[in-house]
Protein backbone atom coordinates (compact mmCIF):
# COMPACT_ATOMS: atom_id res chain seq x y z
CA UNK A 1 0.00 0.00 0.00
CA UNK A 2 1.31 3.43 -0.91
CA UNK A 3 1.27 6.12 1.74
CA UNK A 4 1.31 9.70 0.56
CA UNK A 5 2.73 12.35 2.83
CA UNK A 6 0.41 15.25 3.44
CA UNK A 7 1.94 18.59 2.64
CA UNK A 8 2.04 20.85 5.67
CA UNK A 9 -0.11 23.91 4.95
CA UNK A 10 1.62 27.27 4.81
CA UNK A 11 1.35 29.05 8.12
CA UNK A 12 1.75 32.62 9.35
CA UNK A 13 3.08 33.08 12.88
CA UNK A 14 2.37 35.94 15.26
CA UNK A 15 4.90 35.85 18.10
CA UNK A 16 5.08 37.97 21.25
CA UNK A 17 7.30 38.16 24.31
CA UNK A 18 6.25 35.79 27.13
CA UNK A 19 5.19 38.61 29.47
CA UNK A 20 2.89 40.07 26.78
CA UNK A 21 0.85 36.92 26.16
CA UNK A 22 -2.65 37.44 27.53
CA UNK A 23 -1.93 41.14 28.11
CA UNK A 24 -1.75 42.77 24.68
CA UNK A 25 -4.62 42.32 22.26
CA UNK A 26 -4.01 39.29 20.00
CA UNK A 27 -4.36 39.11 16.20
CA UNK A 28 -7.60 37.58 14.98
CA UNK A 29 -8.72 36.06 11.70
CA UNK A 30 -10.40 38.76 9.63
CA UNK A 31 -13.46 36.53 9.13
CA UNK A 32 -13.94 36.42 12.92
CA UNK A 33 -13.85 40.21 13.22
CA UNK A 34 -16.74 41.31 11.02
CA UNK A 35 -18.36 44.66 11.91
CA UNK A 36 -21.52 44.45 13.99
CA UNK A 37 -23.56 46.38 11.40
CA UNK A 38 -22.64 43.78 8.79
CA UNK A 39 -23.52 40.84 11.05
CA UNK A 40 -26.97 42.33 11.67
CA UNK A 41 -27.67 43.13 8.01
CA UNK A 42 -30.10 40.65 6.43
CA UNK A 43 -29.03 39.00 3.17
CA UNK A 44 -32.41 39.93 1.67
CA UNK A 45 -34.39 42.98 2.76
CA UNK A 46 -38.04 41.79 2.85
CA UNK A 47 -39.28 45.38 2.58
CA UNK A 48 -37.70 45.68 -0.86
CA UNK A 49 -38.32 42.13 -2.10
CA UNK A 50 -40.75 42.11 -5.01
CA UNK A 51 -41.19 40.72 -8.50
CA UNK A 52 -39.04 43.57 -9.82
CA UNK A 53 -36.53 43.78 -6.99
CA UNK A 54 -34.60 40.82 -5.52
CA UNK A 55 -34.09 42.76 -2.28
CA UNK A 56 -30.44 41.75 -2.03
CA UNK A 57 -28.14 43.69 0.29
CA UNK A 58 -24.36 44.06 0.35
CA UNK A 59 -24.27 40.86 2.41
CA UNK A 60 -24.75 38.96 -0.85
CA UNK A 61 -21.81 40.72 -2.53
CA UNK A 62 -18.99 38.18 -2.53
CA UNK A 63 -16.19 40.63 -3.46
CA UNK A 64 -17.18 42.83 -0.50
CA UNK A 65 -17.28 39.85 1.88
CA UNK A 66 -14.08 38.29 0.56
CA UNK A 67 -12.22 41.57 1.08
CA UNK A 68 -13.35 41.71 4.71
CA UNK A 69 -12.55 38.07 5.50
CA UNK A 70 -9.11 37.79 3.89
CA UNK A 71 -6.09 37.51 6.19
CA UNK A 72 -5.85 38.66 9.80
CA UNK A 73 -6.60 41.78 11.78
CA UNK A 74 -3.74 43.15 13.85
CA UNK A 75 -5.20 45.19 16.73
CA UNK A 76 -3.99 47.99 18.96
CA UNK A 77 -2.10 46.41 21.88
CA UNK A 78 -3.44 48.76 24.60
CA UNK A 79 -5.75 51.74 24.91
CA UNK A 80 -4.43 55.05 23.59
CA UNK A 81 -5.75 58.62 23.74
CA UNK A 82 -5.18 60.85 20.73
CA UNK A 83 -5.56 64.59 21.24
CA UNK A 84 -5.92 66.45 17.96
CA UNK A 85 -5.58 70.25 17.90
CA UNK A 86 -5.18 73.17 15.52
CA UNK A 87 -7.27 71.64 12.73
CA UNK A 88 -5.18 68.48 12.82
CA UNK A 89 -1.77 70.17 12.78
CA UNK A 90 -0.92 68.99 16.27
CA UNK A 91 -1.39 65.41 17.48
CA UNK A 92 -0.40 64.13 20.92
CA UNK A 93 -0.87 60.64 22.35
CA UNK A 94 -1.08 59.26 25.88
CA UNK A 95 -1.54 55.85 27.48
CA UNK A 96 -1.14 54.00 30.78
CA UNK A 97 0.50 50.88 29.35
CA UNK A 98 4.13 50.19 30.30
CA UNK A 99 5.36 50.23 26.68
CA UNK A 100 5.58 52.92 24.05
CA UNK A 101 2.36 52.93 22.04
CA UNK A 102 2.77 55.94 19.72
CA UNK A 103 5.74 57.90 18.39
CA UNK A 104 6.17 60.54 15.71
CA UNK A 105 7.76 60.73 12.29
CA UNK A 106 9.32 63.92 11.02
CA UNK A 107 6.82 65.81 8.85
CA UNK A 108 9.58 66.53 6.33
CA UNK A 109 9.68 62.81 5.49
CA UNK A 110 6.29 63.04 3.78
CA UNK A 111 6.19 66.70 2.76
CA UNK A 112 3.39 67.40 0.31
CA UNK A 113 1.40 64.26 1.16
CA UNK A 114 -2.42 64.38 0.78
CA UNK A 115 -2.99 64.07 4.54
CA UNK A 116 -1.36 67.40 5.39
CA UNK A 117 -1.55 69.23 7.74
CA UNK A 118 -1.88 66.11 9.91
CA UNK A 119 1.62 65.06 11.05
CA UNK A 120 2.80 61.47 10.47
CA UNK A 121 2.67 59.30 13.61
CA UNK A 122 3.36 55.63 14.31
CA UNK A 123 1.56 52.95 16.31
CA UNK A 124 3.94 50.51 18.00
CA UNK A 125 3.18 46.83 17.51
CA UNK A 126 4.49 44.09 19.81
CA UNK A 127 3.73 41.07 17.62
CA UNK A 128 6.49 39.85 15.30
CA UNK A 129 5.20 38.27 12.11
CA UNK A 130 6.82 35.36 10.34
CA UNK A 131 5.86 33.64 7.10
CA UNK A 132 7.32 30.68 5.15
CA UNK A 133 10.08 31.28 2.57
CA UNK A 134 8.81 33.17 -0.45
CA UNK A 135 5.87 34.75 1.42
CA UNK A 136 5.45 38.46 2.18
CA UNK A 137 2.63 40.38 3.88
CA UNK A 138 0.56 43.27 2.63
CA UNK A 139 -0.56 45.61 5.42
CA UNK A 140 -3.58 47.80 4.65
CA UNK A 141 -6.20 49.70 6.65
CA UNK A 142 -8.93 47.17 7.56
CA UNK A 143 -11.08 46.68 4.46
CA UNK A 144 -14.77 47.63 4.41
CA UNK A 145 -14.83 48.46 8.10
CA UNK A 146 -15.93 51.58 9.98
CA UNK A 147 -13.48 54.49 9.86
CA UNK A 148 -11.37 55.14 12.95
CA UNK A 149 -9.92 58.47 14.18
CA UNK A 150 -6.80 57.47 12.26
CA UNK A 151 -5.72 55.76 9.04
CA UNK A 152 -2.64 53.57 8.85
CA UNK A 153 -0.39 53.70 5.80
CA UNK A 154 -0.30 50.61 3.57
CA UNK A 155 2.95 48.70 3.07
CA UNK A 156 4.53 45.37 2.11
CA UNK A 157 7.11 43.56 4.26
CA UNK A 158 9.09 40.42 3.39
CA UNK A 159 8.12 38.68 6.61
CA UNK A 160 10.02 35.53 5.69
CA UNK A 161 13.30 37.37 6.40
CA UNK A 162 12.30 40.41 8.48
CA UNK A 163 11.30 39.13 11.92
CA UNK A 164 11.57 42.35 13.95
CA UNK A 165 8.39 44.06 15.15
CA UNK A 166 6.67 46.06 12.41
CA UNK A 167 5.28 49.42 13.52
CA UNK A 168 2.54 51.18 11.59
CA UNK A 169 2.70 54.79 10.41
CA UNK A 170 -0.64 56.60 10.53
CA UNK A 171 -2.32 59.95 10.14
CA UNK A 172 -4.98 61.26 12.52
CA UNK A 173 -8.18 61.82 10.54
CA UNK A 174 -10.69 62.85 13.22
CA UNK A 175 -11.77 66.41 14.13
CA UNK A 176 -10.01 68.31 16.91
CA UNK A 177 -10.59 66.81 20.34
CA UNK A 178 -9.59 63.86 22.49
CA UNK A 179 -10.28 60.48 20.91
CA UNK A 180 -10.00 57.29 22.97
CA UNK A 181 -8.86 54.31 20.88
CA UNK A 182 -9.62 51.17 22.82
CA UNK A 183 -7.38 48.13 23.19
CA UNK A 184 -8.20 45.68 20.41
CA UNK A 185 -9.19 48.34 17.86
CA UNK A 186 -8.23 47.07 14.37
CA UNK A 187 -5.08 48.80 13.10
CA UNK A 188 -4.29 46.94 9.89
CA UNK A 189 -5.39 43.94 7.89
CA UNK A 190 -2.53 41.50 7.26
CA UNK A 191 -2.76 39.69 3.92
CA UNK A 192 0.03 37.15 3.23
CA UNK A 193 0.92 36.43 -0.39
CA UNK A 194 3.52 34.53 -2.37
CA UNK A 195 5.97 36.86 -4.04
CA UNK A 196 6.01 34.59 -7.10
CA UNK A 197 2.29 35.20 -7.52
CA UNK A 198 2.79 38.97 -7.29
CA UNK A 199 5.28 38.77 -10.16
CA UNK A 200 2.64 37.61 -12.66
CA UNK A 201 2.87 39.44 -15.98
CA UNK A 202 0.01 41.35 -17.58
CA UNK A 203 -1.55 40.53 -20.94
CA UNK A 204 -3.46 43.63 -22.14
CA UNK A 205 -5.40 43.06 -25.36
CA UNK A 206 -8.82 42.63 -26.93
CA UNK A 207 -10.60 39.44 -25.84
CA UNK A 208 -11.18 36.66 -28.36
CA UNK A 209 -14.66 35.52 -29.37
CA UNK A 210 -14.14 32.35 -27.32
CA UNK A 211 -13.18 34.37 -24.24
CA UNK A 212 -16.18 36.66 -24.67
CA UNK A 213 -18.51 33.66 -24.96
CA UNK A 214 -17.02 32.09 -21.82
CA UNK A 215 -17.30 35.33 -19.85
CA UNK A 216 -20.92 35.81 -20.85
CA UNK A 217 -21.82 32.20 -20.03
CA UNK A 218 -20.30 32.47 -16.53
CA UNK A 219 -22.29 35.64 -15.83
CA UNK A 220 -25.57 34.26 -17.17
CA UNK A 221 -25.18 31.01 -15.24
CA UNK A 222 -24.52 33.05 -12.11
CA UNK A 223 -27.81 34.93 -12.31
CA UNK A 224 -29.97 32.22 -13.91
CA UNK A 225 -30.97 30.14 -10.90
CA UNK A 226 -31.42 30.19 -7.15
CA UNK A 227 -28.17 28.33 -6.53
CA UNK A 228 -26.13 31.52 -6.39
CA UNK A 229 -28.51 32.85 -3.69
CA UNK A 230 -27.83 29.83 -1.50
CA UNK A 231 -24.09 29.89 -2.14
CA UNK A 232 -23.79 33.55 -1.18
CA UNK A 233 -26.03 33.14 1.83
CA UNK A 234 -23.81 30.36 3.20
CA UNK A 235 -20.68 32.44 2.62
CA UNK A 236 -22.14 35.50 4.29
CA UNK A 237 -23.02 33.76 7.56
Amino acid sequence: MLHFLKKEPSRIQFLCQPEDLGVIAPPVAAKANLPEWYRKLPAVDPQHLSARDNGLTIKRCMPFLDAMTTGWILPLAATVRLEIREDGRNVEAGWEFDRVMVSNHGAHQVAGNPKEPSPPCKFHNYWSIRTPPGWSCLFVPPLNRPAQPFECVAGVVDTDTYSANIHFPFFATAPDGVHVIEKGTPLVQVIPFRRDDAAIKADIRVETNEEATSRNAVYRNTIAGPGWYRKMARAAR
